[in-house]
């Protein structure tokens, strides 16, 4: 099972693996605090991508076309979130205020139609 999550929220134990998908380090808030297993900054949007987009919501779905294509690249590390999510919970992490326009959930589409 695939979740999606703003790091900021607080931990639980129902997040199962906890994965940070984001490239930048979250602003203000300390590793420690952030209870993670893993972070896959590889599979982030590029830099290029974060910056045209700026989470803009009218730029979402030419975000989202562009974001699968980058994501064509990264074959290894979507296989290893698809594995995990069959062992178990995996909980993407993201810091976006926008829930529903976010790198996370153009992940968490991808890994739905292959699953």
């Amino acid at each position: 099972m695939i979740k999606l999550k703003r790091i900021y929220d607080p931990f639980s134990r129902e997040d199962g693996k906890r994965v940070l998908v984001d490239r930048l380090w979250p602003r203000g808030l300390k590793k420690e605090n952030a209870h993670i297993d893993e972070w896959l900054k590889d599979i982030a949007p590029s830099d290029a991508l974060r910056k045209w987009f700026s989470h803009d919501p009218s730029r979402w779905e030419q975000f989202r076309k562009r974001y699968n294509d980058e994501l064509k690249d990264k074959q290894g590390l979507l296989s290893e979130l698809r594995a995990d999510s069959r062992k178990g919970t995996v909980t993407l992490l993201f810091a976006a205020k926008d829930i529903e326009h976010n790198n996370a959930m153009v992940i968490k589409e991808v890994l739905a139609k292959k699953s």
